[in-house]
């Protein structure tokens, strides 16, 4: 059986389940369970290569001990040993305050972990599908990581649980663009499922990681921090599955909590990747974090804010903002004056509306800088849904070769040799400020194709005129062919 159908006969199961209620709770219980028997096989695993390892997690609790066997635990037994021993026993697993403390990854996981079933029979079901997976197989855990990866998209139909998701697409787009080398402090302050950070481990595996020591480098300089449970264990979950040792450094928090003058020297990286959430409103008092002049409720200002703050002299960062960042005024005035004047906004890239459907339906662009010097000149490139193709959907997403267009136009690491196309133009910083600020600069080679050709229109308006008379008088004969009935 494949991967991908055992998963699926997973979800199944569960859907026979009374008490697992929706995509949102299922894809829950599936994390948690994947978790500890991923977690297992790796502790296993080390305790063959290393003399003085053990699992952070006791022998009875371990996936090992009590999921294992076929005929092992079911039934009521098995509901009361998860309910009642093993959640509040890895909820309160005692930390060694020492880095790499793998079971404070453990107990990041289950804080807000539930275990949603209520049939000890279908539960034991799922357990012996999971323990079909080998976990220390990579080339099978390669393929679960590419089906957990569908999982993560599946959300996109959990309600508001679709905000976790970033096109893989986009993702891998803006890490490929922003190139980051191990060593670099890479920080997703709003991390999701983590999408950002496993595409920079793949982009970084496949590039730089020549030697057990860029590996280590390159895993010590992740940052990450999501304010949400369920995605927060998805990203640890996530990060294990991606043969992260100590996945501890995505923090469940609110990266927003915290006054924003006290991110110090200590805290600055040299990269920032992130889809911010917005359109939703902070929780009251967090917008008095930060300085007057950039107080507002509204998420994604707050993290452009506190984005470029954190970046070090010479550090880049690609963040999706919505159009209404780009036009908005008032705070968002004074965001973009102070993003062009600390960093050097070299490129936007505007997407379709319809790249996030199916959980938002608004334009968002790409926004590329680099803090330390101001900005003098704003390129614009306008992805376009291939022809052909009226919109992004669920069924037609967006594909990495989509973006192949923009990739060409890039030009190298000093982005030069760029040249304006129908898709591409450039923008003076003086040009910007003389609009006051405004970044929603429409593409100024489609303004024909937007309007179309005048006499084409008129003509089509002068037919379209007359089919409506023509509707009309058929109107008027069939009620007048009514009335005299």
């Amino acid at each position: 059986m494949s991967v991908r159908t055992l998963v699926k006969s997973i979800q199944d199961i569960m859907r026979k389940d009374v008490g697992v209620d929706g995509d949102a709770q299922r894809v829950g219980q599936l994390c948690w369970m994947f978790f500890l028997k991923i977690i297992d096989d790796q502790d296993q695993e080390l305790e063959l290569l290393r003399d003085d390892y053990r699992s952070p997690i006791p022998d009875h609790l371990r996936w090992s001990a009590w999921a294992a066997d076929p005929e092992g635990l079911t039934g009521e037994a098995l509901i009361d040993f998860v309910n009642e021993s093993l959640f509040p026993s890895l909820k309160s697993l005692p930390l060694s305050g020492l880095p790499g403390d793998r079971a404070r990854v453990v107990r990041g996981v289950f804080e807000d972990a539930y275990n949603y079933m209520k049939s000890g029979q279908l539960l034991r079901q799922v357990v012996n599908k999971i323990n079909e997976v080998d976990f220390n197989d990579l080339a099978e855990r390669q393929h679960f990581g590419d089906v957990y990866e569908q999982l993560l998209n599946d959300l996109q139909n959990a309600g508001n649980s679709g905000e976790y998701y970033t096109p893989r697409a986009v993702t891998a787009f803006m890490v490929d663009r922003i190139d980051p080398k191990p060593g670099e402090v890479l920080l997703d302050p709003a991390c999701g499922t983590g999408g950002f950070l496993t595409c920079s481990i793949r982009h970084m595996r496949e590039r730089y990681v020549k030697r057990p020591e860029d590996e280590q480098e390159m895993q010590g300089a992740l940052r990450a921090v999501e304010k949400k449970p369920l995605p927060h264990m998805l990203a640890t979950t996530n990060m294990l599955l991606h043969s992260v040792e100590d996945p501890s450094f995505v923090r469940h928090d609110n990266t927003l909590a915290r006054p924003y003058i006290s991110y110090g020297q200590a805290d600055r990286v040299d990269i920032v990747l992130t889809n911010p959430p917005f359109g939703g409103k902070e929780e009251d008092g967090i917008e008095s974090n930060f300085p007057k002049h950039f107080q507002t409720r509204e998420t994604a200002d707050l993290f452009l804010a506190l984005i470029i703050r954190l970046l070090k002299p010479g550090g880049r960062a690609a963040v999706v903002l919505p159009d209404g960042s780009l036009f908005g005024e008032g705070v968002k005035t004074r965001l973009k004056e102070a993003l062009m004047e600390e960093c050097n906004l070299h490129t936007i890239v505007r997407l379709p509306n319809s790249v996030f459907r199916p959980y938002a339906s608004i334009g968002t662009n790409l926004l590329f800088f680099e803090k330390g010097e101001p900005t003098r000149d704003i390129w614009f490139y306008e992805h376009q849904v291939p022809a052909g193709q009226k919109a992004y959907s669920m069924t037609k997403p967006i594909r990495l070769e989509h973006l192949q267009g923009c990739i060409d136009w890039w030009g190298g690491g000093d982005r030069q040799g760029r040249e304006e196309t129908p898709q591409a133009w450039k923008v003076s910083a003086g040009e910007v400020k003389a609009r006051g600020y405004n970044l929603d600069v429409k593409n100024p080679h489609s303004v024909a194709d937007e309007h179309g050709d005048p006499e084409t229109l008129l003509a089509d308006l002068v037919a379209a005129e007359a089919e409506t008379d023509h509707l009309r008088e058929e109107l008027k004969s069939i009620l007048l062919g009514a009335l005299t009935r």
